[in-house]
């Protein structure tokens, strides 16, 4: 069966990224995207992608064009029956079913700066001149992908916090098929000394909680592995904030190759995330993979992924509650390995790959 994957964009990657990706290398399928780095797509390990990922045109990099235009462009192509099925696995990337049938819209977040983040973004990251012209783009896209999920034949979605948005905003019924981490290419090599947090430069990430709970700590060391989009003010402007208020027990890192990354979780004593309202949160698993047991907000995906035997949920979280739980995992690390390893091969890629087979064969494709 000949598949096509469709992405949003690929100059910065991230967790959806990762599973756009994973999809295209697991099926053979053609990947079609708008922005592409080569050199990120290399260091997280899909070096050999390379041939199979298309771009559909360049796109700016700043919001709100960014997202318009990949909207736009995907909502223009048609394959003419070049394959005998598409996964949509980029959410700006969901109008791509309008000409592209049969397809099935892998979901990460529903478009979450129209919808469940639409209130903190006006609020916190937009000058009040910009708010009423991002009410205005908000209330048009909305509009537009309303229509355009019309032309989704299969829903298929990362988590049950993923699968209630749907159901809120879309009143859609989706299947959750969790995503994929390559649980065999982690592993545990010791409890280190320092902690580590992966994730994107964003607001909603609160890494600043991080910092000021490392403030408390400073017989701990902090690791955070955070990309960003240059070019995009929101994210340059967030990079020179945490610098600015980054404890001397904190370090900083960019863009690190997929090697290097799986080390820090092998070494590190835990994982530690702060984000709002996850809509799954693959690098909990990863850290998982390597023994490691996490901290995180008790919201979204987190809940999914992390119990008592793995880590700590924090209600309300804040830095005073998160370097107590600092302490409090500190005191046995080595209780937490065991579970975290069991726990994560429920996430493996294998398993990911098994659900979109018996969900494709199901559908008769």
């Amino acid at each position: 069966m000949k598949i096509a994957v469709f992405h949003s964009f690929l100059d910065n990657i991230g967790g959806a990224e990762i599973v756009a990706l994973t999809l295209a290398r697991e099926f053979g399928a053609d990947l079609y995207t708008t922005n592409i780095s080569e050199e990120k797509i290399s260091k997280m390990g899909f070096a050999k992608m390379l041939p199979k990922i298309k771009s559909i045109g360049r796109i700016p990099k700043k919001a709100p064009f960014r997202q318009q235009l990949t909207l736009w462009r995907f909502s223009k192509l048609d394959l003419g029956g070049k394959y005998d099925f598409y996964i949509i696995a980029g959410d700006w990337a969901m109008s791509g079913g309008i000409n592209n049938h049969p397809n099935l819209w892998y979901v990460h977040s529903p478009l979450n700066e129209l919808w469940q983040f639409k209130d903190y973004i006006r609020e916190n990251l937009l000058s009040w001149w910009k708010k009423p012209i991002f009410d205005l783009w908000v209330n048009l896209n909305r509009k537009f992908t309303l229509r355009y999920v019309r032309d989704i034949d299969t829903w298929v979605c990362n988590s049950q916090n993923t699968k209630n948005r749907i159901k809120k905003y879309y009143k859609r019924d989706a299947e959750i098929i969790y995503p994929p981490t390559d649980t065999e290419k982690h592993s545990y090599k010791e409890n280190g000394n320092f902690w580590l947090s992966v994730n994107r430069l964003a607001k909603q990430k609160r890494i600043e909680l991080q910092l000021e709970a490392f403030k408390k700590l400073p017989e701990e060391k902090l690791i955070i592995v955070g990309s960003y989009e240059k070019g995009a003010t929101q994210f340059e402007n967030y990079k020179k904030y945490l610098e600015s208020i980054k404890p001397g027990n904190v370090e900083i890192k960019n863009w690190v190759e997929k090697e290097e990354l799986n080390d820090l979780y092998s070494r590190c004593r835990g994982f530690i995330t702060t984000a709002m309202d996850e809509d799954f949160g693959m690098t909990a698993v990863e850290a998982m993979a390597s023994g490691k047991p996490i901290i995180a907000p008790n919201e979204g995906g987190y809940r999914e992924s992390v119990s008592e035997e793995t880590g700590i949920l924090i209600d309300n979280i804040d830095e005073g509650k998160i370097a107590e739980a600092i302490k409090e995992i500190g005191k046995s690390l080595e209780s937490f390995k065991q579970p975290c390893l069991k726990n994560a091969r429920e996430f493996s890629t294998e398993m990911f790959v098994q659900k979109i087979n018996a969900l494709l064969k199901r559908y008769g494709k």
